[in-house]
């Protein structure tokens, strides 16, 4: 079977069954290219004299954009099961991420339901922990997933 969960049909995940996805450096450039890109200028991501100053004491990187990088970790872009992303689920932010963390995805399938003839609704602990094992995002996603591969439509 694929090493990647989210490669695997509906009816081939079980509940239980984990992965930890590869490692990423949170890196300056990422929060400032982040911030440009959404507009979330919040001082303690972008001033560093400001941060010092702040509860954080250092700039920090914003929490959704390590919730979105975890995703990129764990989501296989020729991935032919995913139907859906149907949404997300208790999202929190449970310790700060600083520029040159290390963080990594750690999936579990955690709840199933059979959805029709052609998908199911799987939900997984959807948790990003940084380089020193601690768990810094801590969300549940829900993925519409096929019950048969497709064939792959890029190139």
């Amino acid at each position: 079977m694929d090493r990647f969960l989210l490669y695997r049909t509906y009816d081939e995940l079980e509940v239980g069954q984990t992965q930890r996805t590869r490692g990423r450096t949170i890196t300056e450039t990422d929060i400032v290219n982040w911030c440009a890109l959404t507009g979330d200028w919040f001082y303690p991501h972008i001033d560093k004299v400001a941060a010092e100053r702040s509860m954080f004491g250092q700039r920090v990187a914003p929490g959704i954009m390590v919730f979105a990088l975890g995703t990129g970790l764990g989501v296989p872009s020729d991935a032919t099961t995913i139907l859906a992303n149907y949404g997300t689920d208790r999202l929190r932010y449970t310790a700060p991420t600083w520029i040159n963390d290390t963080i990594y995805l750690d999936m579990e399938v955690i709840e199933k339901s059979d959805r029709d003839a052609r998908s199911g609704l799987v939900s997984y602990r959807w948790d990003v922990l940084n380089q020193n094992g601690v768990t810094v995002c801590a969300s549940q996603l829900k993925i519409l997933t096929a019950k048969e591969r497709a064939p792959y439509a890029g190139i």
